[in-house]
């Protein structure tokens, strides 16, 4: 009788160790995907500060100028 009820537990613990192992690797790939998804914005995200700061960067430059002009008119120091 034993010879035949052990082969039939060693069998349903490998399909409960399949369907464990399958739930495991499910959150895993969801979590993986989760985390592709984020990297994809924070990417999107860094290219357009990276755009808005190569824009604003030679402006910089020029707002500089201004203020030096407009700080050597307006100086006490000046005759």
């Amino acid at each position: 009788m034993m010879l035949f009820v052990l082969p039939w537990v060693g069998f349903g613990c490998w399909i409960v160790c399949f369907w464990w192992m399958h739930r495991i690797s499910s959150r895993q790939d969801a979590m993986l995907k989760e985390l592709h998804d984020m990297t994809k914005r924070i990417e999107k995200l860094s290219k357009a500060e990276h755009d808005l700061i190569r824009d604003v960067h030679p402006q910089v430059g020029q707002i500089k100028e201004h203020i030096e002009t407009v700080k050597e008119a307006v100086s006490p120091d000046r005759e």
